[in-house]
Protein backbone atom coordinates (compact mmCIF):
# COMPACT_ATOMS: atom_id res chain seq x y z
CA UNK A 1 0.00 0.00 0.00
CA UNK A 2 1.06 3.54 -1.00
CA UNK A 3 1.91 5.93 2.18
CA UNK A 4 -0.48 8.56 2.46
CA UNK A 5 1.14 11.83 1.73
CA UNK A 6 0.01 15.15 2.73
CA UNK A 7 -0.17 18.78 1.07
CA UNK A 8 -2.08 21.83 1.60
CA UNK A 9 -2.22 21.86 -2.45
CA UNK A 10 -5.03 19.34 -1.43
CA UNK A 11 -6.38 19.81 1.77
CA UNK A 12 -10.00 19.82 0.61
CA UNK A 13 -9.08 16.16 -0.54
CA UNK A 14 -10.06 13.26 1.42
CA UNK A 15 -6.63 10.82 0.81
CA UNK A 16 -6.79 7.06 1.32
CA UNK A 17 -4.43 4.65 2.41
CA UNK A 18 -3.86 3.41 -1.05
CA UNK A 19 -3.19 6.94 -3.03
CA UNK A 20 -0.81 9.62 -2.67
CA UNK A 21 0.06 12.77 -4.22
CA UNK A 22 3.10 11.97 -7.07
CA UNK A 23 5.14 13.84 -8.63
CA UNK A 24 5.05 13.51 -12.46
CA UNK A 25 8.42 13.24 -14.59
CA UNK A 26 6.16 13.17 -17.95
CA UNK A 27 7.49 16.55 -19.06
CA UNK A 28 9.96 19.36 -17.77
CA UNK A 29 7.71 20.92 -15.21
CA UNK A 30 7.61 17.67 -12.34
CA UNK A 31 4.18 18.79 -11.56
CA UNK A 32 3.82 17.84 -7.65
CA UNK A 33 0.01 17.64 -7.25
CA UNK A 34 -1.38 14.75 -9.05
CA UNK A 35 -3.35 12.54 -6.60
CA UNK A 36 -3.11 8.55 -7.76
CA UNK A 37 -4.15 5.50 -6.78
CA UNK A 38 -2.64 1.71 -6.12
CA UNK A 39 -5.49 -0.55 -6.88
CA UNK A 40 -3.73 -4.12 -6.67
CA UNK A 41 -0.27 -2.89 -8.35
CA UNK A 42 -1.91 -0.78 -10.85
CA UNK A 43 -1.74 3.20 -10.64
CA UNK A 44 -4.62 5.39 -11.55
CA UNK A 45 -4.60 8.99 -11.65
CA UNK A 46 -7.41 10.49 -10.12
CA UNK A 47 -6.36 14.52 -10.07
CA UNK A 48 -4.70 16.86 -11.61
CA UNK A 49 -3.55 14.96 -14.35
CA UNK A 50 -2.56 15.87 -18.11
CA UNK A 51 -2.36 13.46 -21.04
CA UNK A 52 1.09 12.81 -20.14
CA UNK A 53 0.81 11.87 -16.99
CA UNK A 54 -1.97 9.72 -17.27
CA UNK A 55 0.25 7.50 -20.05
CA UNK A 56 2.89 7.92 -17.70
CA UNK A 57 1.60 6.53 -14.23
CA UNK A 58 -0.80 4.16 -15.67
CA UNK A 59 1.53 2.28 -17.79
CA UNK A 60 1.69 -1.39 -17.51
CA UNK A 61 4.77 -3.30 -15.41
CA UNK A 62 5.74 -4.78 -19.13
CA UNK A 63 7.94 -7.30 -19.89
CA UNK A 64 10.11 -8.35 -17.05
CA UNK A 65 12.21 -10.83 -18.97
CA UNK A 66 16.42 -10.14 -19.84
CA UNK A 67 17.20 -10.84 -23.15
CA UNK A 68 19.84 -11.90 -25.49
CA UNK A 69 19.42 -11.75 -29.12
CA UNK A 70 15.82 -11.84 -28.44
CA UNK A 71 15.66 -14.97 -26.30
CA UNK A 72 14.83 -14.60 -22.49
CA UNK A 73 18.13 -15.29 -20.35
CA UNK A 74 18.11 -14.50 -16.49
CA UNK A 75 18.91 -11.07 -15.57
CA UNK A 76 22.70 -11.83 -14.38
CA UNK A 77 23.26 -14.17 -17.92
CA UNK A 78 22.39 -10.47 -19.89
CA UNK A 79 24.96 -8.15 -17.39
CA UNK A 80 27.58 -11.09 -18.32
CA UNK A 81 27.31 -10.75 -22.12
CA UNK A 82 26.20 -7.05 -21.82
CA UNK A 83 29.88 -6.73 -19.55
CA UNK A 84 31.39 -9.43 -22.95
CA UNK A 85 30.32 -6.80 -25.32
CA UNK A 86 31.47 -3.63 -23.68
CA UNK A 87 35.00 -5.19 -22.84
CA UNK A 88 35.73 -5.77 -26.34
CA UNK A 89 34.83 -2.65 -27.37
CA UNK A 90 37.24 0.10 -28.05
CA UNK A 91 34.83 3.20 -28.23
CA UNK A 92 31.06 2.33 -26.81
CA UNK A 93 28.44 5.31 -27.00
CA UNK A 94 26.25 6.18 -24.50
CA UNK A 95 23.34 7.14 -26.02
CA UNK A 96 19.63 7.93 -24.81
CA UNK A 97 20.37 8.63 -21.24
CA UNK A 98 16.49 9.16 -20.31
CA UNK A 99 16.48 8.72 -16.22
CA UNK A 100 17.52 10.07 -13.22
CA UNK A 101 20.37 11.90 -11.49
CA UNK A 102 21.10 9.07 -9.47
CA UNK A 103 21.17 6.36 -12.55
CA UNK A 104 22.88 9.02 -15.11
CA UNK A 105 25.67 9.59 -12.67
CA UNK A 106 26.19 5.66 -12.82
CA UNK A 107 25.88 5.62 -16.46
CA UNK A 108 28.37 8.58 -16.47
CA UNK A 109 31.54 6.25 -14.81
CA UNK A 110 30.55 3.22 -16.44
CA UNK A 111 31.39 5.22 -19.52
CA UNK A 112 34.59 6.59 -18.04
CA UNK A 113 35.74 2.91 -17.18
CA UNK A 114 34.97 1.89 -20.74
CA UNK A 115 36.28 5.37 -22.32
CA UNK A 116 32.96 5.58 -23.82
CA UNK A 117 30.93 9.26 -24.76
CA UNK A 118 27.31 10.43 -23.87
CA UNK A 119 25.07 11.60 -26.07
CA UNK A 120 21.14 12.54 -24.79
CA UNK A 121 18.23 11.54 -26.88
CA UNK A 122 17.59 15.10 -26.88
CA UNK A 123 20.99 16.75 -27.74
CA UNK A 124 20.66 18.46 -30.70
CA UNK A 125 17.97 20.48 -28.70
CA UNK A 126 19.49 21.18 -26.19
CA UNK A 127 22.39 22.64 -28.15
CA UNK A 128 20.85 25.18 -29.62
CA UNK A 129 20.11 26.46 -25.85
CA UNK A 130 23.73 25.76 -24.52
CA UNK A 131 25.09 27.57 -27.96
CA UNK A 132 23.69 30.67 -26.98
CA UNK A 133 24.75 29.94 -23.10
CA UNK A 134 28.17 29.07 -23.50
CA UNK A 135 28.84 32.13 -26.48
CA UNK A 136 27.09 35.06 -24.90
CA UNK A 137 25.46 34.34 -21.78
CA UNK A 138 22.01 34.78 -20.69
CA UNK A 139 19.13 36.13 -17.74
CA UNK A 140 16.75 33.56 -17.41
CA UNK A 141 14.10 33.13 -14.35
CA UNK A 142 11.97 30.65 -13.27
CA UNK A 143 8.54 29.03 -13.07
CA UNK A 144 8.27 30.29 -9.31
CA UNK A 145 9.01 33.71 -10.42
CA UNK A 146 6.37 33.48 -13.56
CA UNK A 147 3.89 32.38 -11.32
CA UNK A 148 4.64 35.46 -9.04
CA UNK A 149 5.45 38.37 -10.86
CA UNK A 150 5.21 38.26 -14.61
CA UNK A 151 2.39 40.54 -16.07
CA UNK A 152 3.47 39.97 -19.74
CA UNK A 153 4.48 36.98 -21.42
CA UNK A 154 5.36 36.24 -25.27
CA UNK A 155 5.64 32.30 -26.20
CA UNK A 156 8.31 32.35 -29.51
CA UNK A 157 7.88 30.04 -31.95
CA UNK A 158 5.93 27.19 -29.67
CA UNK A 159 3.29 25.66 -28.57
CA UNK A 160 3.69 25.51 -24.81
CA UNK A 161 1.22 23.40 -23.96
CA UNK A 162 2.36 20.40 -26.27
CA UNK A 163 5.52 20.19 -24.27
CA UNK A 164 4.31 21.53 -20.96
CA UNK A 165 0.70 21.00 -21.00
CA UNK A 166 -0.37 22.16 -17.35
CA UNK A 167 2.03 25.62 -17.64
CA UNK A 168 -0.85 27.81 -17.87
CA UNK A 169 -3.03 26.19 -14.93
CA UNK A 170 0.27 26.02 -12.52
CA UNK A 171 2.13 29.26 -13.28
CA UNK A 172 0.06 31.91 -15.39
CA UNK A 173 -3.23 32.00 -14.19
CA UNK A 174 -3.13 31.09 -10.44
CA UNK A 175 -5.31 32.72 -7.64
CA UNK A 176 -1.85 32.93 -5.26
CA UNK A 177 0.53 35.39 -7.23
CA UNK A 178 1.90 37.16 -4.92
CA UNK A 179 3.25 40.39 -6.95
CA UNK A 180 0.82 40.81 -9.61
CA UNK A 181 -2.92 40.12 -10.95
CA UNK A 182 -2.43 37.07 -12.72
CA UNK A 183 -6.17 37.51 -14.37
CA UNK A 184 -4.58 40.98 -16.30
CA UNK A 185 -1.50 38.88 -17.33
CA UNK A 186 -0.77 39.65 -21.14
CA UNK A 187 -0.37 36.68 -23.34
CA UNK A 188 1.29 37.31 -26.77
CA UNK A 189 2.31 34.33 -29.33
CA UNK A 190 4.65 34.89 -32.12
CA UNK A 191 4.51 31.70 -34.41
CA UNK A 192 2.57 29.41 -36.61
CA UNK A 193 0.28 25.91 -36.11
CA UNK A 194 -0.45 26.93 -32.28
CA UNK A 195 -3.08 26.52 -30.25
CA UNK A 196 -3.49 29.24 -28.12
CA UNK A 197 -6.85 27.76 -26.50
CA UNK A 198 -4.80 27.30 -23.00
CA UNK A 199 -4.04 31.12 -22.92
CA UNK A 200 -7.13 32.74 -22.91
CA UNK A 201 -7.95 34.55 -19.39
CA UNK A 202 -9.99 33.18 -16.69
CA UNK A 203 -11.68 36.64 -18.15
CA UNK A 204 -12.05 35.24 -21.30
CA UNK A 205 -9.21 37.88 -22.97
CA UNK A 206 -7.75 35.97 -25.44
CA UNK A 207 -3.98 36.37 -26.48
CA UNK A 208 -2.74 38.44 -29.16
CA UNK A 209 -1.03 36.00 -31.93
CA UNK A 210 1.19 37.39 -34.82
CA UNK A 211 1.56 34.77 -37.43
CA UNK A 212 4.83 33.62 -39.08
CA UNK A 213 6.60 30.53 -40.39
CA UNK A 214 9.04 29.10 -38.19
CA UNK A 215 11.51 29.60 -40.81
CA UNK A 216 11.25 33.43 -40.31
CA UNK A 217 11.72 33.89 -36.39
CA UNK A 218 15.29 34.46 -36.96
CA UNK A 219 14.41 37.66 -38.69
CA UNK A 220 11.32 38.47 -37.00
CA UNK A 221 12.87 37.99 -33.24
CA UNK A 222 15.72 40.43 -34.91
CA UNK A 223 13.16 43.30 -35.71
CA UNK A 224 11.47 43.10 -32.37
CA UNK A 225 15.04 43.30 -30.38
CA UNK A 226 15.63 46.46 -32.95
CA UNK A 227 12.29 47.89 -32.07
CA UNK A 228 12.92 47.26 -27.94
CA UNK A 229 16.07 48.90 -28.93
CA UNK A 230 14.58 52.19 -30.03
CA UNK A 231 15.64 51.43 -33.61
CA UNK A 232 13.50 52.91 -36.62
CA UNK A 233 12.86 50.64 -39.22
CA UNK A 234 11.95 51.60 -43.15
CA UNK A 235 9.79 48.62 -43.75
CA UNK A 236 6.58 48.00 -42.79
CA UNK A 237 6.16 44.71 -42.81
CA UNK A 238 8.76 41.23 -41.87
CA UNK A 239 7.53 37.79 -42.73
CA UNK A 240 4.02 38.79 -42.74
CA UNK A 241 3.41 40.65 -39.87
CA UNK A 242 3.05 44.33 -39.28
CA UNK A 243 6.45 45.88 -38.00
CA UNK A 244 3.19 48.22 -36.30
CA UNK A 245 2.04 44.92 -34.52
CA UNK A 246 5.50 44.40 -33.39
CA UNK A 247 6.06 47.78 -32.59
CA UNK A 248 3.29 47.13 -30.15
CA UNK A 249 4.74 44.25 -28.61
CA UNK A 250 8.15 46.00 -28.20
CA UNK A 251 5.88 48.71 -26.36
CA UNK A 252 4.69 46.32 -23.92
CA UNK A 253 7.61 44.64 -23.14
CA UNK A 254 9.45 48.09 -22.44
CA UNK A 255 6.03 49.23 -20.02
CA UNK A 256 5.90 45.88 -18.24
CA UNK A 257 6.97 45.32 -14.41
CA UNK A 258 8.61 41.93 -15.19
CA UNK A 259 7.67 40.74 -18.69
CA UNK A 260 9.11 36.98 -19.71
CA UNK A 261 10.27 35.78 -23.40
CA UNK A 262 9.63 31.81 -23.31
CA UNK A 263 10.71 29.19 -25.85
CA UNK A 264 10.84 25.51 -25.95
CA UNK A 265 13.87 24.60 -28.50
CA UNK A 266 13.07 21.20 -29.91
CA UNK A 267 10.09 23.26 -31.86
CA UNK A 268 12.56 25.72 -33.34
CA UNK A 269 13.55 23.36 -36.25
CA UNK A 270 15.45 24.88 -38.76
CA UNK A 271 18.79 26.16 -39.56
CA UNK A 272 20.42 28.18 -37.07
CA UNK A 273 17.46 28.41 -34.79
CA UNK A 274 20.06 29.24 -32.17
CA UNK A 275 19.99 33.04 -33.84
CA UNK A 276 16.44 33.37 -32.55
CA UNK A 277 17.35 32.10 -28.86
CA UNK A 278 20.13 35.01 -29.13
CA UNK A 279 17.30 37.74 -29.96
CA UNK A 280 15.54 36.06 -27.94
CA UNK A 281 18.20 36.55 -25.05
CA UNK A 282 19.73 39.81 -26.20
CA UNK A 283 16.09 41.85 -26.23
CA UNK A 284 15.93 40.31 -22.63
CA UNK A 285 19.06 42.14 -22.41
CA UNK A 286 18.01 45.30 -23.43
CA UNK A 287 15.05 45.72 -21.52
CA UNK A 288 16.61 44.85 -18.52
CA UNK A 289 18.66 48.51 -18.77
CA UNK A 290 14.98 50.45 -17.76
CA UNK A 291 12.63 47.57 -16.64
CA UNK A 292 12.95 44.08 -15.57
CA UNK A 293 12.44 41.11 -17.62
CA UNK A 294 14.31 37.34 -18.24
CA UNK A 295 14.33 34.94 -20.65
CA UNK A 296 12.37 31.13 -19.85
CA UNK A 297 13.72 28.15 -21.93
CA UNK A 298 11.01 25.52 -21.66
CA UNK A 299 10.40 22.02 -22.62
CA UNK A 300 12.54 19.87 -20.49
CA UNK A 301 11.64 15.71 -21.49
CA UNK A 302 13.20 12.46 -21.01
CA UNK A 303 15.63 13.88 -17.70
CA UNK A 304 17.47 15.87 -20.54
CA UNK A 305 17.54 18.53 -17.91
CA UNK A 306 18.81 16.55 -15.12
CA UNK A 307 21.55 14.75 -17.34
CA UNK A 308 23.09 17.74 -18.69
CA UNK A 309 23.17 19.19 -14.89
CA UNK A 310 24.84 16.23 -13.60
CA UNK A 311 27.21 15.80 -16.21
CA UNK A 312 28.14 19.37 -16.02
CA UNK A 313 29.38 18.63 -12.36
CA UNK A 314 31.37 15.64 -12.97
CA UNK A 315 33.30 16.93 -15.86
CA UNK A 316 32.51 20.50 -16.32
CA UNK A 317 31.46 20.42 -19.50
CA UNK A 318 27.81 19.88 -20.72
CA UNK A 319 26.83 16.90 -22.93
CA UNK A 320 27.53 17.13 -26.63
CA UNK A 321 25.54 16.41 -29.74
CA UNK A 322 28.36 15.96 -32.25
CA UNK A 323 28.69 12.48 -34.04
CA UNK A 324 30.79 9.89 -32.51
CA UNK A 325 32.65 6.88 -33.81
CA UNK A 326 31.99 4.13 -31.90
CA UNK A 327 32.07 0.51 -32.24
CA UNK A 328 29.08 -0.59 -29.84
CA UNK A 329 25.95 1.60 -28.65
CA UNK A 330 24.89 1.72 -25.06
CA UNK A 331 20.75 2.83 -25.15
CA UNK A 332 19.44 3.89 -22.14
CA UNK A 333 15.65 4.68 -21.88
CA UNK A 334 13.78 4.67 -17.89
CA UNK A 335 10.94 6.92 -18.86
CA UNK A 336 9.47 6.14 -22.21
CA UNK A 337 8.23 3.07 -23.99
CA UNK A 338 8.25 4.98 -27.25
CA UNK A 339 11.62 6.36 -27.13
CA UNK A 340 13.66 3.49 -28.97
CA UNK A 341 17.47 3.20 -30.26
CA UNK A 342 18.41 4.36 -33.54
CA UNK A 343 19.47 1.81 -35.92
CA UNK A 344 23.10 0.30 -35.53
CA UNK A 345 25.94 -1.59 -37.20
CA UNK A 346 27.40 -2.45 -33.90
CA UNK A 347 26.72 -4.47 -31.45
CA UNK A 348 23.24 -3.07 -29.67
CA UNK A 349 22.61 -3.37 -25.54
CA UNK A 350 19.27 -1.74 -24.05
CA UNK A 351 18.57 -1.01 -20.95
CA UNK A 352 14.70 0.21 -21.25
CA UNK A 353 11.45 0.99 -20.10
CA UNK A 354 9.90 -2.31 -19.99
CA UNK A 355 7.16 -2.07 -22.23
CA UNK A 356 9.85 -1.01 -25.06
CA UNK A 357 8.87 -2.44 -28.43
CA UNK A 358 11.93 -2.99 -29.98
CA UNK A 359 11.46 -3.98 -33.73
CA UNK A 360 15.32 -5.71 -34.38
CA UNK A 361 16.80 -7.32 -31.31
CA UNK A 362 19.02 -5.83 -29.52
CA UNK A 363 22.45 -8.21 -28.85
CA UNK A 364 21.30 -7.50 -25.33
CA UNK A 365 17.81 -6.24 -23.88
CA UNK A 366 17.70 -5.09 -19.97
CA UNK A 367 14.15 -3.84 -18.95
CA UNK A 368 14.98 -1.42 -16.07
CA UNK A 369 12.87 0.17 -12.95
CA UNK A 370 11.33 3.57 -13.95
CA UNK A 371 12.09 6.59 -11.50
CA UNK A 372 8.72 7.59 -9.85
CA UNK A 373 6.80 4.53 -10.55
CA UNK A 374 9.14 1.72 -9.81
CA UNK A 375 11.41 3.05 -8.11
CA UNK A 376 12.44 6.36 -6.17
CA UNK A 377 14.53 8.94 -7.95
CA UNK A 378 15.61 12.69 -8.23
CA UNK A 379 15.04 14.89 -10.95
CA UNK A 380 15.82 18.40 -11.57
CA UNK A 381 13.11 21.03 -12.74
CA UNK A 382 12.98 22.25 -16.75
CA UNK A 383 14.24 26.04 -14.98
CA UNK A 384 16.78 23.81 -12.96
CA UNK A 385 15.94 26.00 -9.66
CA UNK A 386 14.78 22.70 -7.59
CA UNK A 387 15.87 18.96 -7.70
CA UNK A 388 12.45 17.14 -6.80
CA UNK A 389 11.89 13.40 -5.49
CA UNK A 390 10.32 11.24 -6.96
CA UNK A 391 8.28 8.11 -5.61
CA UNK A 392 8.33 4.50 -5.91
CA UNK A 393 4.39 3.92 -6.65
CA UNK A 394 4.17 0.24 -6.89
CA UNK A 395 5.88 -3.32 -6.17
CA UNK A 396 8.31 -3.92 -8.82
CA UNK A 397 11.10 -6.70 -9.27
CA UNK A 398 12.82 -4.69 -12.17
CA UNK A 399 16.40 -3.56 -11.21
CA UNK A 400 17.54 0.26 -11.14
CA UNK A 401 19.96 1.48 -14.07
CA UNK A 402 22.26 1.58 -11.10
CA UNK A 403 21.94 -2.04 -9.79
CA UNK A 404 22.83 -3.23 -13.63
CA UNK A 405 25.39 -0.96 -13.64
CA UNK A 406 27.12 -1.32 -10.32
CA UNK A 407 27.26 -5.66 -11.56
CA UNK A 408 28.90 -4.66 -14.90
CA UNK A 409 31.22 -2.50 -13.50
CA UNK A 410 32.15 -5.26 -11.38
CA UNK A 411 32.25 -7.74 -14.45
CA UNK A 412 35.00 -4.80 -16.05
CA UNK A 413 37.53 -4.91 -13.12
Amino acid sequence: MLAVAKSNLMNHVSIKSNQCLAICPACGLLCDDVLVENNNNKIKVLTNGCAKSVAFFEQSSGNLSSKIAGEPVPLQQAITEAAHILKQAKSPLFSGLSTDVANFRAIYHLAQKTSGNLQHLNALSMTRNLAVLQSTGWQTTTLTEVKNRADVIVCIGTDIVKHNPRFFERFVWVENAMFTDANQRKIIYIGENIDTNPAISPLMKSPSLLACRAADLPEVTLVLRALVAGKRLKASLVAGIKVSDLQAVADKLKTAQYSVLTWVAKDLDFPHAELTIQNITETVAILNQTTRAAGLPLGGSDGDTSANNANTWLNSTTLNYEPFEHDCMVWLNSFNADKLPPTSDYPLIVFGNANSQLITPPAVFIPIATPGLDCNGTLFRVDSSVILPLKKLRKSDLPTLSEVVNKIEALLA
